[in-house]
């Protein structure tokens, strides 16, 4: 167990709720599930209180996606409400993005800490890339691929998402996106990934944890209850402003902060890589 006093409880209380708000916001408006946010905070306070390396990250990715679980089923909910849900791609990405989950939640239980921070640094960075530029002339083709193709896609999503402990609503917006797809019916669609990753990712997780001793206290697998506890109920709040803002205001100021976000959280697990 490890030891923590009354101020490190209250500085994590405070940090969990103010991450937890930015998660929600984001998981309304981007139509993802705040695993950006989610992972970065977590690796910072796992490290305060000295949670072994060989854990530490996949600790973060599996509590994160327990914390998205619910985020993202609101944001889902709110973005069916609003019509603008291409339900037919979700029903192509459903199967390969859960074999992509299943996949990389397996690795979890072997994989190095390396792995985890090098798919994250790889991902936040291309897309910061393309939020920071945000290039029309940018395009994959003009309508969206064919049936396997778009498949192959979904599969990338999953597993990528499952080792970085994100929805996958980042991604997926930006396939649909470089294919034209309109900027709110990605971001409603996207939210749909972030159920299909969050809730089999998060049951992956806990296995591939189950049984490890150097686990911290109130640790289920690699989901780590305490913070679970602390963000969930504020990130499934604050999910509602993000739903209204992504539909109601002109989002690029907000892309190019969370673009510029993206490269600093690039750079925070460059920087880890470098120091092992």
């Amino acid at each position: 167990m490890f030891d923590v006093d009354l101020a490190h409880i209250a500085w994590l209380s405070a940090a969990s709720l103010l991450a937890g708000a930015a998660t929600g916001v984001l998981a309304g408006m981007f139509g993802v599930g705040g695993g950006t946010v989610i992972v970065p905070a977590l690796y910072e306070l796992f490290g305060l209180y000295g949670v072994p390396d060989p854990v530490r990250m996949p600790l973060c990715v599996g509590t994160s996606l327990a914390i998205i679980a619910p985020t993202s089923i609101s944001s889902f909910r709110g973005h069916l409400r609003k019509g603008a849900v291409e339900k037919p791609i979700l029903k192509i990405w459903a199967g390969p993005v859960v074999v992509g989950v299943i996949i990389g939640a397996a690795l979890a239980a072997y994989a190095a800490p390396i792995v985890f921070k090098a798919v994250f640094v790889v991902v936040c960075a291309l897309l910061a890339t393309k939020f920071l530029l945000n290039r029309p002339s940018w395009r994959l083709g003009a309508s969206l691929p064919h049936h396997t193709l778009l498949a192959g896609y979904g599969f990338g999503i999953g597993s990528s998402a499952a080792l970085m402990g994100i929805g996958g609503g980042l991604v997926a917006n930006l396939v649909l996106t470089l294919y034209g797809l309109p900027i709110k019916k990605a971001v409603a669609t996207a939210s749909g990934v972030g159920v299909l990753v969050s809730l089999p990712g998060t049951l992956g997780y806990v296995l591939a944890g189950w049984g490890r001793g150097d686990l911290p206290a109130f640790s289920f697998g690699y989901v780590s209850l305490i913070p679970f506890a602390l963000l969930t109920p504020v990130s499934v709040f604050a999910t509602r402003w993000g739903v209204a803002l992504a539909h109601d205001l002109d989002k690029r100021r907000l892309e190019v902060a969370f673009a510029i976000y993206l490269l600093f959280i690039s750079l925070r697990f460059l920087a880890a890589i470098a120091g092992h």
